[in-house]
């Protein structure tokens, strides 16, 4: 069985990704367009799992087949070719929401690096819904109390716990849309 932890906010993860995105850029250089800090950890006092949530942006497919070299060079671990669940209503093409994901070296602080395509449907997804969350404080508040509960329930493992949050994330991002329509977000 998986435990999971969920914590209080902590108000060093913004810190914390501050050091590693200096860090990052050094050894990506301009492989990536953009480093973002995103998931719960990115969200003003949203309880989360201490673990770092950074995406990687970058420009193509051949980006894309290029960062996970230079991280491996460094040290971090890579977890390969992924694939984001489809949020319904989006396009179901697997290209729009495929992925690399890495993990920091060994001893260092706990992270999930997301390296997604600019513009694909998973990318957009990660920065609208952190976004949407810091906006409406009581939707991040309502969002953290659903993971807080959910961490309780025995999982077979970490990614199971994941496919249980998918569907209530998606019950954030699409309201998220519509903001982001109204509000002209620009991501």
């Amino acid at each position: 069985m998986a435990s999971i932890t969920i914590c209080d906010p902590d108000p060093r993860w913004a810190t914390e990704f501050a050091d590693l995105v200096g860090e990052l850029h050094d050894l990506l250089g301009p492989t990536v367009l953009r480093i973002d800090h995103i998931g719960s950890t990115s969200v003003p006092n949203l309880p989360a799992k201490n673990i770092l949530d950074l995406q990687a942006t970058v420009a193509d497919e051949a980006a894309l087949g290029t960062v996970p070299g230079l991280l491996a060079a460094a040290g971090w671990v890579i977890r390969g070719n992924r694939c984001d669940h489809v949020v319904p209503g989006q396009p179901d093409d697997p290209a729009q929401w495929t992925k690399r994901l890495a993990n920091e070296p060994d001893g260092r602080r706990r992270v999930n690096l997301h390296i997604r395509i600019n513009g694909r449907a998973n990318q957009r997804y990660a920065l609208l819904f952190r976004d949407y969350l810091r906006a409406h404080p009581a939707t991040a508040q309502a969002y953290g109390e659903f993971k807080r509960r959910a961490a309780q329930l025995p999982f077979e493992s970490v990614g199971a716990y994941a496919d249980l949050k998918d569907p209530v994330c998606d019950l954030v991002y699409l309201p998220a849309e519509e903001w982001a329509a109204r509000t002209h977000w620009a991501g």
